[in-house]
């Protein structure tokens, strides 16, 4: 069973779609008790920084989020669901992220005919730890789908598993213990991207250590 954080913030359904086309349950929840139950989560999202984190914070699902995560319950942030996960982004001056990792969310600088916000597919190349778990039997520089206009810049560089060149180079996926996510769209990169979501799918819950 995957449960899906239900915060109205957009491209929940497809996600959906993509996990249940894997064979596994999914549930749309926004309830703190059914999040804290969860097997598995994923945090989705489109749209503005500010309004997701209000969003999340009129739902009481901040807090829930922290819980989880601490309690070891695996979770995988997609694209605005990964950029939630850190401090602050550039988008909106004065918001505060969850702070479950280091960094910051920075614009993608316009210049050399690059076009803002970065939509269509884009390769990845792994970091020393070989692309982490939720890469496990990927092929490196393969391709996946992107739709952003900002960009992680993790503050431990042990966390990056994965980045892309877009002008800058932008870190597109992270790992940490139970916690992972991904500025692109695994459910919409084919192929590819369901290889990442079965992998995701085998993650345990990991009982912190008193």
């Amino acid at each position: 069973m995957v449960t899906i954080i239900d915060y109205d913030a957009g491209n929940i359904m497809s996600v959906a779609n993509a996990v249940r086309y894997l064979g596994e349950e999914v549930r749309l929840s926004k309830d703190p008790a059914e999040i804290l139950s969860a097997e598995r989560l994923i945090l989705p999202g489109v749209g503005a920084f500010g309004d997701a984190m209000g969003r999340l914070q009129a739902f009481g699902l901040d807090q829930t989020i922290r819980e989880a995560v601490g309690r070891g319950i695996p979770l995988l942030g997609i694209c605005l669901g990964m950029q939630l996960l850190f401090d602050e982004s550039e988008e909106s001056p004065g918001v505060q992220g969850l702070g479950l990792l280091r960094g910051k969310i920075l614009r993608i600088p316009d210049g050399d005919g690059r076009k803002v916000p970065q939509i269509g597919w884009n390769d990845l190349t792994w970091n020393a730890n070989g692309g982490g778990r939720l890469m496990q039997g990927v092929p490196e520089h393969s391709y996946v789908y992107f739709v952003h206009s900002y960009y992680l810049q993790a503050e431990d560089p042990s966390i990056v598993t994965a980045t892309t060149d877009y002008g800058v180079q932008i870190h597109a996926a992270v790992e940490k213990d139970q916690l992972c996510a991904c500025q692109f769209h695994p459910e919409k990169s084919a192929e590819t991207g369901l290889a990442m979501l079965r992998n995701f799918l085998r993650f345990q819950k990991e009982v912190p250590v008193c």
